[in-house]
């Protein structure tokens, strides 16, 4: 007997499991904490990381929700940004343009990590394609945290950009290296 085709209720759930559990690993990956390095007043944490990474294995729709959806947990009070925060404060404060910057950036990076994983090779691909959220990060993030801290470009960039370029670029990498292995693994997670 062979096995009943996919139902759309199935294919909805399996999309809406996919959805939480990245949403989950976002949050999961936040809770590690936060490294404060002292010359900047935003932490080293791995949330582009996890942001990166659910783009990357679900794409920019799933991806996105996801995110959305790690958002709404902050905005509703629960504690899963980085040091424990939650409630629509954490946005009004000098990091929350991180947080707001993830959306835009995970539908970019989904949308070329789905180019790049129909390449032979895809992990130089899927770098590159996690190397293009960052800027969109660091715009967004950085113009937010002018907004609030009233710092001026040049020292608002070497506050929030310059000390986190290396660290993102090893994250960026990590996250292409897991989504190649991932994929080939399990085809059917981009699907």
């Amino acid at each position: 007997m062979s096995a009943s085709p996919t139902t759309h209720a199935d294919s909805t759930a399996r999309e809406i499991a996919y959805v939480a559990v990245f949403a989950a690993l976002i949050v999961a990956l936040t809770l590690f904490p936060a490294i404060e390095i002292g010359i900047s007043p935003v932490p080293i944490t791995l949330q582009t990381f996890a942001v990166t990474l659910t783009a990357m294995l679900l794409g920019p729709r799933r991806g996105a929700l996801a995110v959305l959806a790690y958002l709404a947990l902050i905005a509703i009070g629960l504690p899963v940004a980085a040091g424990y925060r939650g409630g629509l404060g954490v946005f009004a404060g000098a990091t929350g343009g991180y947080l707001v910057s993830y959306l835009p950036a995970a539908l970019l990076v989904g949308w070329l990590a789905g180019m790049a994983l129909r390449r032979t090779r895809p992990t130089p691909w899927l770098i590159l394609a996690g190397v293009a959220g960052m800027p969109v990060i660091y715009a967004i993030g950085t113009g937010w945290f002018m907004a609030v801290t009233g710092m001026e470009l040049g020292p608002a960039v070497a506050a929030a950009i310059t000390p986190f370029v290396v660290v993102d670029a090893i994250k960026v990498a990590l996250a292409a290296i897991v989504t190649a292995g991932a994929v080939r693994a399990l085809p059917t997670l981009r699907r």
